[in-house]
């Protein structure tokens, strides 16, 4: 059986961004570069930029900032009893020990997590999300998924997904180099 893929192409008309600015003078001053590719790096830039400072404003409106809400989060999706080792924290979220603590420190001091020891070994540590941090994180990915939902607006669904696709290929191939 075979399949027929059709293709359709077609021009976006699109309204010139400041990059495009900076990008028709690097054609001027130097038409030898194939200066694309840095159009896609200053937008990826700028749009990082404004993502994150409307990020931090909505998670501002909880007392967190986004490192502490990655922990609580982390903590959530984990599932009940909503706990996890240090060390499980700091690999998914790429972070050095010594981050890691510091965070959990003004969390626990917060009363949004526990440090409990382990049954099994008395040595290591267990963090545990409290029924504080619980009630809390729950409110602020509420509002985190309307943000970054409100932050994509202006893509239409299957635009979305296309961009999806594309950044998670181009992650994966930072994430799996040999």
């Amino acid at each position: 059986m075979s399949s027929i893929l059709v293709a359709y192409t077609f021009e976006v008309k699109h309204e010139p961004d400041e990059i495009d600015g900076l990008m028709a003078q690097w054609k001027r001053e130097r038409p030898d570069l194939d200066s694309d590719i840095m159009a896609t790096f200053g937008r990826f830039s700028r749009i990082a930029a404004y993502a994150s400072k409307a990020i931090d404003a909505t998670l501002e409106k909880w007392g967190l900032q986004t490192g502490e809400f990655d922990v609580l989060a982390a903590l959530r999706r984990s599932g009940a009893p909503f706990t996890l080792a240090p060390s499980q924290l700091t690999r998914a979220m790429m972070l050095s020990p010594s981050g890691m603590t510091s965070r959990l420190d003004r969390l626990e001091r917060i009363g949004l997590i526990e440090r409990k020891t382990t049954p099994d070994d008395r040595r290591s540590l267990l963090v545990v999300l409290t029924s504080a941090g619980l009630k809390l994180v729950d409110e602020a990915v509420t509002a985190h998924v309307e943000n970054e939902t409100g932050l994509l607006r202006a893509l239409s669904p299957s635009e979305r997904k296309g961009l999806d696709q594309a950044l998670r290929v181009l992650l994966r191939s930072f994430e799996t180099k040999p």
